[in-house]
Parts: structure tokens; C-alpha cells; sequence
């Protein structure tokens, strides 16, 4: 198959739930400039669409997504400069794609089947959930070309613990679904037959929340979660008193007294 005619990125959408689908599995579905141009591009659509509550990320063929494009990175070495511009335009692209899935106002989960290595784990633990087939493979391996996964060590440390964050980091060995999920780096691990069926129930559970309390409840963990405690209080505190006068919350909490289903408007 041409990989020029192929679009990098599926996507679907049904029921609120938007499906964005890796798609150069003869790639290994790695984040090439196209991949994460593509993949920036629908999330950037996705911020407010209102038609939009929950957004899934997964992939075609045996690999989740290899990282990097480690074919356009050594090219790039025929540069004058030996690559620097490109790699320095290559990591924003990829640091600011990480922060839009942890940013954006809408829940991100990834269905992870197969291997996710270097900045594809980093695309795993940048996402708010993650669902992993009992195949899934993770790790990051840069140690092992003399490339250490600084990048993908933001997101990997703030999902599992520092003991076990250098342990990925300093082996580079690959950890299997089960030992991720003891580690914190995915929610659930399931048999792959049942994967997009579990990755589904939980995108349906989400999407019938309110929009606006899925937003606010969000961005209020992330902003919460690198603030010392009593900073952390006093901001959750306003968030509180603020979503209290949302009309969602006074719908919300008035079905719930009158035992009927609410009516979310987003406000």
C-alpha cells in the first residue's frame, strides 16, 4: 500500500464519542511530522465541537505506536546544522501535541493493543485513561541507542513512580499490560477481543456526563494536581463554588432529588 495515499489518521464519531485511528501500521503508526500534524489538527477541531464529549485514540496493525519517526530524525542529520533546527521544531510539534490531549477540555482515552515504545508511551500517559489489550507491550528504549526518552519521562513520571519511571528509563526492557497496570500507567488490561468493546463502555459512561463538568473537573486535576496542598484546596474550593452556580449542576443535582434523567445544555 502507499503510504502517500494512505491518510495518516482515521476518524470517526458516533454518540459523542470521537475516534481518531493511527493509521500507517507499515510505519509502525510512528509520530512522524504528518502523524502529529494530523493528529494536532483534529484535536484542535475537537476543542469545540460541541457534538463531541469523549475522544478515543488507538491504532491499526501490531503496534500501538513505535514513537518517533526514527527515519525522518536521521535524515535530518544531513542538515548544515546536523539537524538541530529540525529536531527543535520536531520536539515542540510533539511537546505541544501532549499538552492539547492533557489541555483539552474534552477526555482523552487511549485503546492501546500492541507495542507503544519512547514518544508512543508517551502518547499512552499523556491521555487521561488508558485501556490496554492483555498483547499490549510497553517501554522506553532510548537508553539502548544512546538516545535517552526525555520527553516521554514528562508524561511516564507524572503517571507512575519515580522508582519505577527510571526503571523503564534506565533498562529501557519492555514492561508487559499487567506490570503497567501495576504500575499505574493504564487504567484497565483486558483480552483483546474485548478491548474496543471496554474502551467503548467507558467512552459511552463518559459521554453522557455533563460537557461543561467534564471540562471543568479536567482542567481542575491537572492545575490541582502540581500545587501544594493548600493551594490545591483554595483553587478546587472556587471551582467548586463556580460549578455549583452552572446550570448543569442546578439540573443536575435537581433530577437527581425529582429521580429523572437530566437534560445537559453545556452551561
Amino acid at each position: 500500500m502507499d503510504s502517500a495515499a494512505t491518510p495518516p489518521l482515521h476518524d470517526a464519531r458516533a454518540d459523542g464519542v470521537l475516534t481518531l485511528t493511527l493509521n500507517r501500521p507499515e510505519r509502525k503508526n510512528s509520530l512522524s511530522e504528518e502523524m502529529m500534524a494530523a493528529l494536532q489538527t483534529a484535536l484542535d477541531a475537537a476543542r469545540e465541537d460541541r457534538d463531541i464529549r469523549v475522544i478515543v485514540l488507538k491504532s491499526t496493525g501490531n503496534v500501538f505506536c513505535a514513537g518517533h519517526d526514527l527515519k525522518e530524525m536521521t535524515a535530518a542529520r544531513a542538515h548544515d546544522d546536523r539537524g538541530r533546527a529540525y529536531y527543535t521544531q520536531v520536539m515542540d510539534a510533539c511537546a505541544h501535541l501532549m499538552q492539547t490531549i492533557v489541555t483539552h477540555p474534552k477526555p482523552v482515552i487511549a485503546e492501546v493493543d500492541g507495542m507503544a515504545t519512547a514518544a508512543g508511551l508517551q502518547l499512552v500517559a499523556s491521555c487521561d485513561l488508558a485501556i490496554a489489550s492483555d498483547e499490549a507491550r510497553f517501554c522506553t528504549p532510548g537508553v539502548n541507542i544512546g538516545l535517552f526518552c526525555s520527553t516521554p519521562m514528562v508524561a511516564l513520571s507524572r503517571n507512575v513512580s519515580r522508582k519505577q519511571a527510571m526503571e523503564m528509563l534506565l533498562t529501557g526492557e519492555v514492561i508487559d499490560a499487567g506490570t503497567a497496570r501495576e504500575f499505574g500507567l493504564v487504567n484497565r488490561v483486558v483480552p483483546r477481543a474485548y478491548l474496543a468493546q471496554v474502551t467503548a463502555k467507558y467512552a459511552e459512561t463518559i459521554a453522557s456526563k455533563s460537557p461543561l463538568t467534564l471540562k471543568t473537573g479536567k482542567e481542575a486535576f491537572y492545575r490541582q494536581v502540581e500545587m501544594p496542598l493548600a493551594d490545591a484546596y483554595r483553587h478546587c474550593a472556587q471551582v467548586m463554588v463556580d460549578n455549583m452556580l452552572a446550570r448543569d449542576a442546578e439540573e443536575g443535582i435537581g433530577a437527581f432529588l425529582e429521580k429523572r434523567a437530566p437534560e445537559w445544555t453545556g452551561e
